[in-house]
């Protein structure tokens, strides 16, 4: 189970990570052409959700490479859930905005994607509080 927990967390660090940086480098009008719930938030909430994704991303797997505090790593799959939370719940607000079909289905496949990160989060969350911590 730990090499399953260890799978999971670089995967989540991999796509925290990439998300993250987008985020923090790319202007909102470019993000807005992959992710539509940008257009109604500033800015610089953009930049600090991809920011907490980047250091979720680093919490994931520095912590218990270096051995150094390494409560870190569940704590960071804990944000991840919350921001997961947040992010199934702005699908489905702009899920109920979207007059076509087609913007519908993005909605629904972006609530089910947060959905499952939300469940692998979740997963490492118990695995390293619980019986496989470090």
């Amino acid at each position: 189970m730990n090499l399953v927990l260890w799978i999971i967390q670089i995967m989540l660090a991999v796509a925290f990570a990439g998300a993250g940086v987008s985020k923090l480098t790319q202007p909102k009008e470019k993000l807005r052409d992959r992710m539509a719930w940008v257009d109604p938030v500033p800015p610089t909430q953009v930049k600090a959700l991809g920011a907490v994704e980047v250091l979720a991303a680093i919490g994931l797997v520095l912590p218990p490479l270096t051995g150094i505090a390494t409560v870190l790593t569940p704590l960071a799959a804990v944000g991840l859930v919350i921001v997961m939370i947040g992010g199934i719940l702005v699908h489905r607000r702009d899920f109920k905005k979207r007059d076509t079909e087609a913007a519908r289905r993005l909605e629904i496949q972006g609530g089910i994607l947060c959905a499952v990160l939300l469940l692998l989060a979740a997963v490492v969350a118990w695995g390293r509080f619980g019986p496989y911590s470090f």
